[in-house]
């Protein structure tokens, strides 16, 4: 598991810094094994010493629970959060997004989300990736931290 001082290091070496999909649920649900990781991630982006990227792909997989259960409430509470939050920025699939993703997904074997994940944070500038999939760091175009790495 990340320390919370290998996740300030990484924080301060990538001022952008992509979220894969599982880093905003953990956050959102407060998932206690990740919580006081999380919040760190979100309380450095909220105060803007970092700037956080996600795909609109991301927004898509965490609203699925929320439609799931039928549960307006969640859902606009997820959705409200989401979209407000300061310093988090929304990237939606570009034709060299789409292209940078198939190339991410031929050469290293990713799944189609990963590679759109990826390649949105590459294509948003971003130098470092959070996720909690370990495949991801085989990846050598981005610093990626794995929160149970």
């Amino acid at each position: 598991m990340v320390t919370p001082g290998s996740l300030d290091r990484f924080l301060k070496k990538h001022h952008r810094v992509g979220l894969d999909s599982n880093i905003l649920i953990y956050f959102i649900e407060g998932i206690p094994a990740y919580k006081k990781l999380t919040q760190r991630i979100f309380e450095s982006i909220e105060a803007g010493q970092n700037q956080g990227v996600c795909s609109t792909l991301t927004l898509l997989e965490i609203l699925v629970q929320p439609y799931r259960k039928q549960n307006e409430t969640l859902l606009n509470e997820f959705y409200g959060l989401l979209t407000t939050y300061p310093n988090l920025e929304w990237m939606d699939m570009t034709v060299d997004i789409a292209d940078t993703g198939a190339r991410l997904r031929a050469e290293y074997g990713l799944k189609t989300p990963d590679s759109i994940v990826m390649a949105t944070t590459l294509r948003s500038g971003a130098t470092g990736l959070i996720a909690n999939d370990a495949q991801l760091k085989k990846v050598k175009e981005l610093n990626v931290l794995v929160l149970d790495g």
